[in-house]
Formats: structure tokens, sequence, C-alpha cells
């Protein structure tokens, strides 16, 4: 006879068995803190454009802003408890995931990698704790998935740099008080850390979204700032290579995050079908509904197993850029049709805030795009299976 199912939806393998007992710890601690703590404003912040501000420093103690990052007084957590830290976060809402995750994998990461010791003891403390928000200015208006047409520039004169140009699309912008900014030199692409405060310096919040509201996005124009000499990662090398290897950072973060929103948008369905009565008897058990629920939890399946393996191949060192991609492209396009699935079943309750599915099916619509676009992780892969790169 076959082992009695014990293990709760959305988990229909059991990959829950296959955590460390600190991993289910930070799980649920974070899931706890979320559900206490965000959950009750998102809606309202949803509706109303806005990041839930006033928690910061509550996100900043919890602990998990940089946690897979080690030194400075970070956590250092596994490569695992991270990703499902960013899929707690996103249970909630994609802006807050997005707000984690760029504050630790393109503000803190490259800091962290690409800094100098006396730049990482100056702001990693702060970031972790949530003091300083950081943001990361990589994408131009004109360039969108071809970063190496970036028109921002910064040139030496002096002891000086001086930063030209404009960035678009910057989460956090508005929050920020640094701005990690990459910015064509005589040596080619380099990072700065940028104080938002300068002269020059201006960030413009973007309004009028359909998707994300619950997170800051900016415009970042910069007028002939000047720059201390030392405010270049002084590691950072010339090229793009630096700038994408955030991105993987990012994207690893988003392949597990958006596992969340699925997971959100699945319980949400099945306990919905299962109190709504429909000719005569619950939704649950109608043939087309079951159908779908089925579909599913296979996508949701298929998508966390593809999670937990890159995990593993990431804390053992054997993590390739490719492999991420193949993550954020597929677990995207799953969570956004879990989504899309879980709103057609809710039908016209399913366009209520009161309801999440559609709130999380248009922040889907973001994060499908945005870190890479669906077309260009399918390029990525396409181009490491055949040799022959497309871009």
């Amino acid at each position: 006879m076959p082992a009695p199912r014990t293990s709760p939806f959305p988990d229909f393998y059991n990959i829950d068995d296959l955590l460390t007992d600190e991993q289910r710890l930070v799980t649920n601690s974070v899931r706890e803190f979320v559900s206490k703590e965000i959950n009750p404003l998102i809606g309202p912040c949803f509706m109303d454009e806005r990041f839930p501000t006033e928690k910061i420093p509550a996100i900043g103690e919890l602990g998990v802003l940089g946690g897979n990052l080690k030194g400075y007084g970070l956590p250092g957590m596994d490569q695992i408890s991270y990703g499902l830290v960013m899929k707690e976060l996103e249970r909630c809402d994609s802006g807050l995931r997005s707000f984690a995750s760029v504050q630790g994998a393109l503000v803190m990461y490259p800091i962290h990698e690409y800094g100098s010791e006396e730049q990482k003891a100056q702001w990693l403390p702060k970031l972790g704790r949530g003091e300083a928000i950081g943001c990361f200015g990589l994408t131009e208006s004109y360039g969108g998935s071809d970063p190496g047409a970036m028109k921002t520039t910064a040139v030496l004169k002096g002891d000086k740099w001086i930063l030209n140009g404009s960035k678009m699309w910057i989460t956090n912008g508005n929050l920020a008080q640094i701005a990690i900014v990459w910015a064509k030199t005589s040596e080619g692409i380099r990072g700065f850390i940028v104080p938002t405060n300068l002269k020059g310096f201006t960030a413009k919040k973007m309004t009028g979204k359909l998707s994300l509201r619950a997170s800051v996005t900016s415009e970042l124009y910069f007028d002939n700032i000047e720059l201390d000499k030392n405010a270049i990662l002084p590691k950072s090398t010339a090229g793009l290579k630096c700038a994408l290897s955030c991105l993987t950072q990012a994207r690893y973060g988003i392949a597990w995050g958006v596992l969340g929103a699925a997971e959100a948008c699945f319980d949400e369905a099945v306990n919905y079908v299962k109190d709504r009565v429909v000719f005569n008897g619950p939704l649950a058990s109608k043939q087309l509904i079951q159908m779908k629920l089925a579909n599913m939890a296979s996508r949701l399946t298929q998508a966390q197993l593809l999670a937990l393996r890159l995990g593993q191949l990431k804390q053992s060192g054997a993590m390739h850029h490719t492999h991420v991609s193949m993550a954020k492209q597929n677990n995207c396009l799953a969570a956004l049709e879990i989504a899309r699935t879980s709103r057609d079943i809710l039908g016209g309750n399913g366009i209520m805030i009161e309801y999440q599915s559609m709130r999380h099916m248009n922040n889907l619509e973001t994060v499908y795009t945005y870190e890479g676009t669906n077309d260009i992780h399918l390029l990525i892969v396409g181009g490491e299976i055949t040799g022959r790169q497309a871009l």
C-alpha cells in the first residue's frame, strides 16, 4: 500500500521533505512575518500605487536583505534558504520581493564582489539592516534588452568623475540613498556608487503603472554629477560582464520568487472552488475545474523542482548563467499561466482587490518582462544548446 499523502498543497511532490530544518525555519519565519506585517497592507498599497515604506525597518530587522552574502554582519544563508526567502516575499507581492531582490542582488552584491574594502565597510552593514536603500541603474529608455547601447557616460577629470545620462525602469529609485550606476568610460563600461543627494541627481517616480503598483519605479537623471575618484567599483572590469553577473544573481531570486505568487494563486483557486456552490454542487466537483487545477499543480511542481535543482547547483558552485535563464523563463511563464487560470476560475470575483490572483497576474506580466524578457532568455538557452548566438 502506498504511504498516505501528508504534504499539503501546493507541495504535491513533498519537496518540503528535501529541505533541511534550517531551511524550513527560514520559510516559516518569513511567511509568519509577511502574513502579519505586510499582507494586510498590500491590497491598499497596490491600489494607492505605493510601497509600504513604513515596514522597511522591520524588513531590515528580519535579516533577509543580502541574505546569501557573507561578512559585514550579513546572514550568509545557504542559496536554497535565500531562494525560499524570495518565494515567501513574492507570495505576498512581486513588489515586495523586487524591493529585497534589488537591495541584495543588484546593490549589495556588486559592492560585495567588486567594491573596495572601504566601500564594503561603509555600505554593506547599513544596506543589510535596511538603514540605507539602494537602486541599480543599468537599463536605459533606448537600450532595453541591449545594455551595451547605453549612452550614460562617466569622464575622469582630475580627481573627479563627471557623470551624465539617464536610466529608466529603476526599482527603488525614489527610495534610494545610493545608486549603483553603470556608465561608459574611456576603458569601457564600469560601475559606480552614486549618492542620490549629490547635485545633478534627479529621481522621477513613474506613475500610472498597471503592474507592480506596490513597487517604486523611477527614472534617474544625471546632470554633470561630480563623483569622487573612489566612487568607482574598483574590481568592476571593463565591459558588461560584471553588470550581467549582478543580473544573474537577481534572476536566481526571481526564479524562486515567482513560485510564491504561483502558490498563492493556486491556494486561492483551490479554496474558492471548495466553497463555491454551482449547479447543485461544489465547483470543485466539476470536471473542467479539476482539469484546470491538475494542470496548474503539474506546472507548479515542475517549476518547484527546477528551482530546487538550481539552488543545489548554485550552492555547489556549479551554476551557469544559462541555468538561471532557463529557470527564470520557465518559472515566470508557469507562474503567469497559473495566475491567469486562477483568475479565470474565480470568475467575476477574480477582478476584485479582495482576491489576490489578478494582482499577482498583473505583477507577473512585469516579472515575465524585466531582467531579461522571456524571449531573450529563450535565446540565451538556445545559444547554449546550439553554440550559435542569435543576439
